[in-house]
């Protein structure tokens, strides 16, 4: 009886056409939903919420005390947080770490929507298995993301920054230290100011060993980060040795075999071919005698000390440009793209004039070393201006952005003396000097008694000093929170009028109207 009562009763339903019974879908569907995507927001708030109250306090309790704890570090030491990121050994762990932890949150977010739905219909979950993905993809995504940034921050640390202990340089300068007992105190106290020489080395294809055709001394008062780039032209003659030097020993009048035209022992000359005539350790253990020699010599032509070196490969110069996404920079006159005017050969192209040019690497690189119908200190005059460029275009977010491609193109295309140790103190200066006021020295041959195969040094260090001077000196206007961008050119004169040290790199490099509207490409 009773199998044919549920035939009767199938047969009644095939005959008025009605559907099996459905499961009832879940009345606190868009509740779930919710608590899903807080959940995912802040972990463990969607398992209390479905009642799952030790997983979900232990959760929530977790990710807070995480919060507070890395806050708290951030606010009451920062510059020991950043320490930790320079660390190769600690950025290799936290690529682990982060990796694990997306494993782990896309678990939680998964586990919060399960213990939230009830009887969910066939459409809802679709939709819940939809906006879960969405969420997972959410969380894991910039984990990857921060995961490969912290492996390619540990292989260039790495690569590119030694240790202090590790560090070979001869000329690096001794220690100085944050106070343990003050962790809000500047870093900086003890180190008034800060000495970076700029290298640009032009290798390559053509060329014997390395000739350093851009020497630039960045002089970074560390309080305020206003800055004074010093350009030397690179056949300067007769650069001195500190009289304490066994260099000065060997060359008590200079660098020199007597002859200032002799190009040989040019300031671009000295990175190779002094280290070709002295005994390697003449200056005690280095991994970079040619860099110590050009710290020395450099600091005692400007009467500077001269921290750390940084060398940059002219011809990976425009990898990094590129990587930096290109930098813009005003053109006043027609730059020569290749050409050589002693061998006759006529440029290839031109970058024309105009105004805020945004060039990428190899307009880039030809701005910065293009000289065809031109000389050396035009050249020198338009590097001042990349690299204020670079110090605009190298902010936080752009950095960020495309950090993986600038972490590559310097391994290939740097050197540096710079430590690890240093580099948490280098954050906190980087973001200094780009609200800080940039100026800068050009030593040009016959101008302001300057002469290249005769340089007077005692003058040179006195120009110098006066335009750190007038660096530290240059405040606000009233009422104004930007720094005064106007100030006169130094005097190229003999007249009564005091001349200026130094030039402001924003009027220096500022776009002239009339000049572009005159010029005309060297043919």
């Amino acid at each position: 009886m009773a199998d044919e009562d549920r035939s009767a009763a199938e047969t009644t339903a095939v005959g008025t056409n009605q559907a099996p019974p459905q499961p009832a879908s879940d009345p606190h569907f868009r509740r779930t939903m919710g608590f899903t995507v807080a959940g995912t927001i802040i972990p463990g708030l969607g398992l209390l919420a479905a009642r799952r109250r030790i997983a979900g306090g232990i959760v929530l309790a977790v990710f807070l005390g995480v919060i507070v704890v890395v806050a708290g570090w951030a606010i009451s030491d920062p510059q020991g947080l950043a320490a930790l990121a320079v660390r190769p050994s600690i950025l290799n762990a936290l690529a682990v770490i982060l990796v694990v932890t997306a494993v782990i949150w896309v678990g939680i977010v998964i586990a919060t929507h399960l213990a939230l739905r009830t009887t969910p219909s066939k459409p809802q979950r679709i939709a819940g298995g939809i906006l879960v993905g969405v969420l997972a993809f959410a969380v894991a995504a910039p984990m990857a993301v921060a995961a490969r940034y912290s492996y390619d921050s540990a292989s260039l640390m790495s690569t590119l920054f030694k240790s202090d202990k590790e560090t070979k340089s001869a000329t690096k300068p001794s220690a100085w230290e944050k106070p343990s007992d003050q962790p809000s105190a500047d870093p900086w106290a003890k180190k008034p100011r800060l000495n970076i020489l700029l290298l640009g080395g032009d290798a390559g294809k053509g060329r014997t060993g390395t000739r350093t055709d851009t020497v630039i001394v960045a002089s970074i008062d560390t309080k305020t980060g206003d800055t004074t780039l010093i350009s030397l032209p690179r056949n300067t003659g007769r650069m001195p040795f500190p009289k304490n030097s066994p260099l000065h020993e060997r060359w008590p009048n200079g660098f020199t075999d007597g002859n200032g035209d002799n190009a040989e022992y040019f300031l671009n000359s000295m990175y190779d071919n002094v280290p070709q005539q002295v005994p390697h350790d003449i200056l005690g253990e280095t991994d970079n005698l040619g860099a110590d020699v050009m710290k020395l010599s450099v600091g005692e032509a400007t009467g500077l000390k001269i921290d750390y070196y940084v060398l940059i490969n002219l011809a990976g110069f425009e990898k990094m440009i590129n990587a930096l996404g290109g930098i813009t920079v005003n053109i006043n006159t027609y730059i020569p793209i290749g050409g050589n005017t002693d061998l006759g050969i006529p440029p290839d192209d031109y970058l024309k004039p105009g105004p805020k040019q945004h060039l990428k690497g190899r307009e880039a690189l030809w701005y910065a070393r293009g000289r065809y119908g031109s000389d050396d200190f035009a050249r020198m005059d338009r590097q001042r201006c990349v690299i204020n460029a670079i110090i605009k275009q190298a902010n936080p977010a752009n950095m960020l952005a495309r950090y993986e491609e600038i972490a590559k193109a310097g391994k290939q295309i740097v050197k540096t003396d710079i430590p690890q140790e240093v580099l948490p103190l280098m954050v906190d200066l980087s973001l200094r000097v780009k609200d800080g006021n940039v100026r800068s020295v050009v030593f040009k041959h016959g101008v302001d008694g300057f002469s290249s195969p005769h340089p007077d040094f005692a003058l040179m260090r006195k120009r110098v000093k006066d335009a750190l001077s007038e660096t530290k000196n240059e405040k606000p206007s009233s009422g104004s929170t930007k720094k005064s961008t106007k100030s006169p050119k130094p005097s190229t004169s003999g007249g009564s009028g005091k001349s200026q040290a130094s030039e402001d790199i924003a009027d220096s490099c500022a776009y002239q109207p009339s000049v572009a509207a005159t010029a005309q490409p060297a043919r």
